[in-house]
């Protein structure tokens, strides 16, 4: 077995700390909607994952995988490996869940799923609020927020923060909140680099999560084919890492916690050998330079809500979730 790897960890604004790199555990999307794990799949790799090094698990009430998770964390603590303590968990609030006095109901559901007292961060997955059918409500993120600052006030989760916010939204965020968030989850890899958000957050204190960081490296369901990228091909013969190893540095290098999901276990070993090199700045200039402000995130579907955050398209996708 290969040995453990110790993960760095970063300071959170609220005086907890986060490790460096997390396993994300969304499988993906098909023609039949959100892959869902079969035969304990993720829980397998997910025991692996800790005999590995990773200390931390990015999951959703959506991606079907809190379950598993708690699964292979309570596996890991029985045989006494890790504690509770050692393993920091993520998940996040589902859009059908909104109103204020919706959130505590929907984090003990997850909590219930992950067999867990507690979740060590917890995150608004959109700042999009929709009815059980699918049909937009007008439910105010802020209205949301109040109702994460009681989850963590309750002892439910420990820090809480947002994902897939713009720059203006999370800058009401921090004018209006009470407790200030302390992650913000965005889409970030090679052709999505997202310098003005990332600093934006970055200088306001809080700690960026990474989810897709391999960008066009990987095959996506109606998605073009992987394609080469000859610099990082270029930076992987100089560092003696592969170009995936080379991308999720280059994220660590401006910290940000890389989310790279795998359930093949070579892949799961080289993605945390990422913690014995560097990269220097000019190589890191390099790969800003390939940003084509390419989403593979992009939820046309909901671009009338009037919280939608990112930019509209003439042609929207259909829904996969109903209205």
């Amino acid at each position: 077995m290969a040995a453990s790897v110790q993960v760095p960890k970063l300071k959170l604004n609220d005086g907890r700390e986060i490790p460096a790199i997390a396993l994300g555990t969304y499988l993906g999307f098909d023609a039949n909607g959100i892959i869902r794990s079969e035969n304990h799949q993720l829980r397998d790799i997910v025991t692996r994952a800790i005999d590995l090094g990773f200390r931390h698990f990015d999951t959703s009430p959506v991606y079907h995988t809190e379950g598993e998770i708690g699964e292979g964390v309570a596996g890991k603590m029985s045989a006494g490996v890790v504690q509770r303590g050692d393993v920091f968990v993520t998940t996040k609030l589902w859009n059908t869940h909104h109103r204020r006095e919706q959130v505590p109901v929907a984090l003990r559901e997850s909590l219930k799923n992950l067999d867990m007292n507690y979740v060590d961060l917890y995150l608004m997955h959109w700042p999009i609020g929709v009815n059980e059918d699918y049909s937009n409500n007008d439910v105010d993120f802020m209205e949301t927020w109040r109702g994460l600052e009681d989850v963590q006030r309750l002892g439910l989760a420990k820090s809480i923060g947002v994902s897939n916010f713009n720059q203006s939204q999370l800058q009401r965020l921090l004018n209006e909140s009470s407790i200030k968030p302390a992650v913000l989850q965005i889409e970030v890899h090679t052709q999505m680099v997202q310098a003005p958000l990332v600093s934006f957050a970055q200088s306001q204190g809080l700690v960026v999560m990474g989810y897709s960081p391999f960008g066009s490296l990987v095959e996506r369901f109606g998605a073009p084919k992987p394609s080469s990228q000859p610099l990082l091909e270029e930076l992987a013969a100089k560092y003696q890492k592969t170009p995936a190893q080379v991308v999720l540095r280059w994220l660590v290098d401006r910290n940000i916690i890389p989310m790279p999901k795998t359930v093949n276990s070579k892949r799961l070993q080289e993605n945390i050998n990422i913690f014995d090199f560097q990269l220097e700045k000019e190589d890191i200039e390099k790969i800003n330079g390939l940003d084509t402000g390419l989403r593979f995130t992009l939820p046309s579907f909901w671009q009338d809500h009037l919280y939608y955050p990112f930019e509209k398209v003439e042609n929207p996708i259909p829904s996969p979730f109903g209205k």
